[in-house]
């Protein structure tokens, strides 16, 4: 049966890749797209599609003027809103009274594939080619590198795929941490359950309780119907919780809680729920350390550091650069005769790789798109501190890196001073995306609590 829906977006953004892919490129789904300044009252009266897509504009004006509206002349079709990375919370408010489900921008594709399942029902036709492409494309095959405190860690994703218990996957930003959850949940008994990834430190506190395990009809103006929250919907499956250690304390507390049990109640709710899920938490922070600040509960680290998966940075892997080069060139389509020169394979060994594989990944298509049909010379990467430098260049390189993080830290622990700990308002300040400075605060360890 195919599902009809219309998505409003404002003309001057292009609209997510992969959401466009899912809903004009893949069988299921007929998408009519509508712009902001285009779409009227009684358009949104006369609509009978099966879901609304919302893509919140640069000027937010016509979005609150709609939400406004759904508030009060509710419609039949499903309504689901994508938010900026860091909303007002007028915005925010709005959202959750009028929106069945909403979703942080950048948006990724395997979650809005959940949601999209959660608001429309299963379809079965779908979600058997998303299992067939986790199974082909997500397995082991693609964990890359034959270092040997790699392959250590890489080996021991069998196992703990074969188990229940929680998994923690420790490892800088870029090591590939989701990758190795994919893996460990299509090698599992629960593969063909759901995958349900949650990137915990873009979901505002408030609004968290109500993501993770929804909330019933009656819960706060305008909650018209049950919903259901994203423990339920990964019930048979996995639920991964990609930076963990951003939740607050009473998040941690509720989250402990689920662990041992697996009832939770939804908000409003008179009665618990149960989800038989696997859990697997990430991290790129020693967790250890963190509770010895109380900003992370030790028993919850206790409940989630059972069987650890710690993933190496890409410095410590040396001997895996060219490989791992060479994969992504053929990933991103190059043919056979595409190569990288000595030169510039010796100038991707020389660099230290602060965004590790990820960081990598993206070099390689810078690579591929700059060079042509040469073949790839160090001034196709971008990486100019990579180049072969001489020993005293290199000192000033060294000196003026350091230079920099030391103003950076400095500059972040400043502004969240300032703020009292508030990191969207500190990275509005900076003028920097609330992701951006939040990995700042990681990179320099701040303890917010201490400042």
């Amino acid at each position: 049966m195919l599902r009809r829906v219309t998505l409003i977006e404002d003309e001057t953004l292009a609209v997510e890749a992969s959401l466009m892919r899912l809903l004009k490129c893949e069988q299921g789904y007929v998408c009519h797209r509508e712009l902001w300044g285009a779409f009227s009252a009684e358009k949104l009266a006369q609509l009978e599609d099966d879901l609304l897509i919302s893509v919140t504009a640069r000027d937010p004006e016509p979005c609150l003027r709609l939400y406004e509206r759904l508030r009060t002349h509710p419609i039949n079709p499903a309504v689901l809103i994508i938010l900026p990375d860091h909303p007002s919370e007028e915005l925010l408010r709005l959202a959750g009274d009028v929106g069945d489900d909403f979703l942080l921008a950048p948006v990724r594709e395997g979650e809005l594939r959940c949601r999209l399942t959660k608001l429309l029902g299963e379809r079965g036709n779908l979600e058997a080619e998303v299992q067939r492409k986790l199974n082909r494309e997500l397995g082991l095959k693609q964990l890359v590198g034959e270092s040997r405190g790699f392959l250590r860690e890489i080996g021991k994703i069998p196992a703990i795929a074969g188990s229940e218990a929680p998994a923690l996957l420790l490892g800088e930003t870029g090591t590939g941490k989701e990758l190795c959850a994919h893996a460990i949940h299509s090698l599992s008994p629960r593969h063909a359950g759901a995958f349900v990834p949650v990137d915990c430190g873009t979901i505002p506190e408030q609004l968290l309780e109500n993501e993770l395990f929804g909330h019933a009809r009656g819960a706060f103006t305008d909650a018209h119907s049950d919903h259901k929250g994203l423990a339920a919907l990964a019930d048979g499956g996995t639920l991964f919780l990609d930076e963990i250690d951003s939740l607050s304390l009473l998040a941690q507390s509720k989250l402990l809680r689920f662990i041992e049990t697996g009832a939770y109640r939804p908000l409003g709710a008179q009665r618990n729920e149960s989800a038989n899920v696997r859990l697997i938490a990430a991290t790129n922070r020693d967790l250890e350390t963190h509770t010895q600040s109380g900003a992370f509960r030790r028993d919850l680290f206790f409940r989630l550091n059972v069987l650890p998966l710690k993933l190496p940075p890409l410095r410590s892997r040396k001997e895996d650069i060219a490989l791992l080069a060479n994969h992504f060139l053929r990933s991103v389509g190059a043919s056979s005769e595409k190569k990288f020169t000595a030169s510039a394979m010796r100038a991707l060994e020389n660099y230290d790789w602060p965004g590790n594989v990820r960081e990598l990944y993206n070099v390689v298509r810078r690579a591929m798109t700059f060079s042509g049909v040469l073949p790839i010379q160090p001034e196709h990467l971008g990486l100019a501190s990579a180049v072969e430098a001489a020993p005293a260049e290199r000192a000033f390189q060294d000196a003026r890196r350091q230079a920099v993080a030391s103003f950076e830290k400095q500059y972040v622990e400043e502004l969240l001073r300032k703020h009292h700990g508030n990191v969207t308002r500190a990275a509005i300040d900076a003028r920097k995306d609330r992701r951006v400075f939040g990995r700042l605060i990681k990179k320099y360890h701040i303890d917010r609590s201490e400042l």
